[in-house]
């Protein structure tokens, strides 16, 4: 049975209970599984805002996949607790949530952020957890693994299917996202280089990806909408390949139902660059959490106030796909 932990213990899960105790009376809020840990069970809260009509645009915020990359996490509660305090004044606001929703899990793997690991409870790295197979070899451990759960990334073994975790979220997406006449998530992980990232499919492959042109469309739109902003946008395999997934998989399986042309499922991975706060601060080198967030407190007030206005921009970008997209026109934006 699950009883809340000390906000000290686990101050991402206090935040998100906080703001689900808070929250406006339209936001829904379910436990879609729990996670067991030697000592804890503890939930995987899932969030809806907006329209209860799954036809309508979404926008899906994913963090904690990784338990130690805690920032992944943070960055979707801190949007959340702006958007609920909006929510309180902003008749606009609320005018345009009739029309668009916003689907969540901000913390996808609280066994391993409350172990301080970033597996799972069960030693299994979530993004390397599903059946997709990279087409070439991969880095060697980096790139997933089953020889073992004692070394990282290590997928799960053969035969056990999906994690608990792995399988809410992608339950979760395939319920709240895969009706949506245009839907992108948003997955906010760290721990790669001194640039932010938004990567786009394939991590598996670096075959050309199917909705190039909706990707090329939004970067466009992105660079004319805020032409000083911080992120390097690239198909994640570009940089490395991985075995499992879970976004590979997931688009795999909506592209099989829709096709190139059908309704837009567009998922995105932020990569915060978390070099950039070592080298700025290189003795948090020697803390397990310093090597994927940011530990100066101005550092990381900086952090959640710089990606505020990339989720605005997501969300009112899928709400006018069609205008961006050229949809509307009968063309695909060049």
């Amino acid at each position: 049975m699950y009883t809340k932990l000390p906000v000290k213990n686990f101050p991402e899960l206090a935040k998100l209970e906080s703001l689900i105790e808070n929250a406006p009376k339209t936001v829904k809020i379910s436990v879609q599984g729990t996670v067991q840990t030697k000592k804890h069970e503890l939930p995987i809260y899932t969030i809806t805002i907006g329209t209860t009509d799954r036809s309508k645009p979404t926008l899906g915020l994913f963090g904690g996949v990784h338990g130690l990359e805690r920032i992944g996490s943070q960055c979707v509660l801190a949007y959340l607790d702006s958007l609920f305090e909006q929510m309180r004044w902003d008749e606009d606001l609320n005018s345009r949530l009739q029309d668009v929703r916003i689907v969540s899990i901000p913390i996808v793997n609280p066994g391993g952020m409350l172990m301080g690991t970033r597996s799972n409870p069960k030693g299994v790295d979530l993004m390397r957890n599903s059946p997709v197979e990279a087409h070439k070899s991969p880095p060697l451990l980096l790139g997933g693994h089953r020889m073992g759960r004692w070394l990282p990334y290590f997928r799960g073994d053969l035969d056990a299917g999906l994690e608990v975790e792995s399988k809410t979220l992608t339950e979760f997406v395939r319920a709240e996202m895969f009706e949506a006449e245009s839907a992108m998530a948003l997955d906010v992980h760290s721990g790669f280089g001194v640039r932010d990232r938004l990567w786009y499919p394939f991590a598996r492959s670096r075959e050309p990806f199917p909705r190039e042109n909706d990707v090329k469309s939004l970067e466009s739109l992105l660079n004319k909408s805020y032409p000083n902003h911080v992120y390097v946008v690239e198909p994640q395999a570009l940089v490395y390949t991985t075995h499992g997934d879970l976004w590979d998989y997931l688009f795999d399986e909506h592209h099989k139902i829709h096709g190139s042309t059908g309704p837009l499922f567009l998922p995105w991975t932020l990569e915060l660059g978390s070099w950039m706060w070592v080298r700025k601060n290189p003795l948090q080198i020697f803390s397990s959490l310093g090597i994927f967030n940011p530990i100066k407190a101005h550092r990381f007030k900086r952090t959640l106030r710089r990606h505020l206005p990339l989720f605005d921009f997501l969300l009112r970008a899928i709400r006018n796909y069609k205008t961006w997209s050229g949809i509307s026109a009968g063309v695909k934006a060049s």
